[in-house]
């Protein structure tokens, strides 16, 4: 009998193969990741550095722009002295001006407020801006560690606001007001007795003349600007923007220590447009009282008129301004040179600026700039000027 071969129960062998990256293979592999990883790293770190500048030019515009509003804002007050306008820029004036500013106010005397006299009052209130290329006389402490080839600038005006109003500071004792009348009867007084430039003795009266109807006493303000050779510390290197304000401390008046106002201000230069001929093209003479051209007064032969005349005059140290030029100015011109704070890495400054009549650079280094200019109408003191 034949028996038939059982079928084998053994699975036949597969051979598996088994499958990955050959060593060339892996190191094409990790060649092509590094040099994608090498390029997201170039592209992150130029992101960062474009980031970067882009923000130190933001913060260089912005602060430059900022300088010139707040030396504007502050120009266009000045000569503010409420209702109370010099003889020499009232054209209702039918005598000749008593109170013509006879010299230019040493600015740092202003410490001794309580012992001004009538002349030096009278020059306080007829001369509103100032401005020199240098320290001026006996400022040496509010005026510290000027940057050398930068002007200083000086503004002089009341308070807008009355002390008590909302958002104006309270009535100190012992703080420096001005109070103008508006009663009739003192307007017809002389110029001094028309105002109160003082800490005390506020009993001008409002229209009507009532004794108990008091006039509004308002702070007198005083500003200088300069800009400091560093910022936060001695050698820092960050030229700053700063302002010392007359103000009462320690029981005392006067420009107190400057504050910062912005960083990054390298170059601060003034010119003043003097208004110093009349409509009708004659040299102004406050000598005497106001002529007209005919009977309507439509325009003044021997005033000013309100606009500059000829070229913008810069006050230096060889050539200062006279009383005659600051009693007139009608205008001011800032230049202003605003810096980055930080070095841009590759970037060589070969370029001069020109501010006004004076050129800075080229400063050779690693900082980026760019001036700011404008023309700030004093608006108190040419609008009194000008005839219908």
């Amino acid at each position: 009998m034949n028996i038939p071969h059982k079928a084998s129960r053994s699975r036949p062998l597969v051979r598996m193969n088994q499958l990955g990256f050959t060593l060339v293979e892996l190191m094409i592999a990790v060649t092509i990741s590094l040099m994608v990883l090498i390029a997201m790293v170039a592209l992150l770190v130029n992101l960062s550095s474009s980031n970067k500048e882009m923000a130190r030019t933001n913060s260089q515009i912005e602060n430059g722009r900022f300088a010139i509003q707040i030396l504007q804002s502050d120009l266009m007050q000045a000569g503010f002295w409420a209702s109370f306008v010099p003889q020499f820029d009232d054209l209702t004036v039918t005598a000749a001006p008593a109170d013509v500013p006879t010299a230019v106010p040493e600015v740092c005397l202003e410490h001794n407020a309580v012992n001004w006299n009538a002349a030096y009052k009278s020059n306080i209130l007829g001369i509103a801006v100032q401005a020199y290329d240098a320290v001026p006389t006996g400022c040496s402490t509010p005026v510290a560690s000027k940057k050398a080839n930068t002007d200083v600038l000086v503004v002089r005006r009341a308070d807008t606001c009355v002390p008590g109003e909302a958002n104006c500071e309270a009535d100190v004792n012992g703080m420096l007001y001005f109070q103008a009348s508006d009663c009739e009867s003192e307007l017809t007084a002389t110029p001094a007795q028309r105002y109160v430039l003082d800490t005390a003795g506020f009993t001008l009266r409002k229209r009507g003349c009532a004794a108990a109807d008091i006039a509004q006493k308002r702070r007198y303000i005083s500003s200088i600007y300069y800009i400091r050779d560093y910022a936060a510390a001695t050698g820092d290197g960050i030229p700053t923007l700063m302002r010392s304000q007359f103000e009462l401390a320690g029981g005392a008046l006067g420009y107190q220590t400057a504050i910062p106002l912005i960083e990054g201000i390298e170059g601060f230069n003034v010119e003043l447009g003097i208004d110093n001929v009349s409509e009708t093209g004659t040299a102004v003479n406050y000598t005497s009282a106001v002529t007209w051209t005919d009977a309507t007064k439509t325009a003044a032969t021997n005033r000013g008129d309100g606009s500059p005349d000829g070229a913008f005059v810069r006050c230096s140290t060889a050539v200062p301004c006279t009383a005659d030029q600051l009693m007139n100015v009608a205008a001011v011109k800032l230049y202003v040179l605003a810096r980055s704070k930080e070095k841009t890495h590759g970037y060589t400054d070969t370029k001069t600026y020109n501010l006004g009549s004076t050129v800075l650079g080229p400063f050779n280094d690693g900082f980026k700039r760019h001036v700011f200019s404008t023309n700030v109408r004093l608006v108190n003191i040419s609008g009194r000027r000008e005839t219908p």
